[in-house]
């Protein structure tokens, strides 16, 4: 199966054609900053097979992840919103891989004239929308084992791999929780055979187990996507 970014395929051959001398393959490597809070978003990212993370820092220095961006979605889509806009996010690498990117002028003016790309970029917003709202009832509602098997859940979706490049102490910063809480809970679902954790590695082992162990939103979520974006295949490379 080749690995592509859903926005950009869903598009038809004319739109595509019109962004395509605009869209530069780029590779970015995990710990990047994209974006510093409050800096004028400049570019965007449309991910192929690298994962990117929106997180807020609070003014004690915790952070959270808000929201997780792969290869069905795109970064920085408040820039066509407006001239100058700005986040008081952070966007950084999560997990290694390649992007498109797009300078973010380009493609707000392509975004004003074409009704066919901003429909597609408006029901995406309507998609992040609903993962930010998931994800913050979540985190304030559901057990910390649930919690790390629905975000593993969607990492797995989003880069389109069992094998899952990530530490315990990035997890843990992820989700806003102590790496001792992570440790514990990755335990907890590699002793129930889901998944088995080695050297900064996860592998999903039992991912229809490791939907049943996590909450609902994993499924709330895919469910959403499905309905504003279109079915994504299903399965791996």
């Amino acid at each position: 199966m080749t690995i592509e970014n859903q926005l950009l395929a869903s598009l038809s051959r004319e739109t595509y054609e019109k962004l395509a001398p605009y869209l530069k393959r780029v590779s970015l490597k995990q710990g990047d900053i994209l974006q510093e809070p409050d800096e004028i978003i400049e570019e965007l990212y449309f991910p192929i097979d690298c994962l990117l993370s929106i997180t807020i820092t609070m003014s004690n220095g915790s952070t959270a992840e808000t929201g997780l961006v792969g290869n069905r979605e795109v970064l920085g889509i408040n820039a066509v919103m407006g001239v100058s806009e700005t986040s008081q996010t952070e966007y950084s690498v999560q997990v290694a891989g390649s992007a498109m990117k797009i300078e973010a002028r380009v493609l707000r003016e392509e975004f004003e004239r074409n009704k066919e790309l901003r429909g597609v970029l408006l029901r995406y917003t309507q998609a992040l929308i609903a993962q930010i709202s998931q994800t913050t009832a979540c985190n304030s509602l559901h057990l910390l084992e649930q919690r790390l098997a629905r975000w593993l859940l969607e990492v797995q979706e989003r880069v389109d791999s069992d094998e899952l490049r990530l530490t315990q102490e990035f997890i843990s910063y992820m989700l806003g929780v102590r790496r001792a809480g992570v440790t514990q809970a990755a335990q907890k679902l590699q002793e129930s055979g889901l998944i088995s954790y080695r050297r900064g590695i996860v592998q999903i082992l039992d991912q229809p187990r490791l939907e049943a162990a996590s909450c609902e939103c994993f499924t709330i979520l895919r469910e959403q996507y499905d309905r504003l974006l279109g079915t994504k295949p299903r399965g791996h490379p």
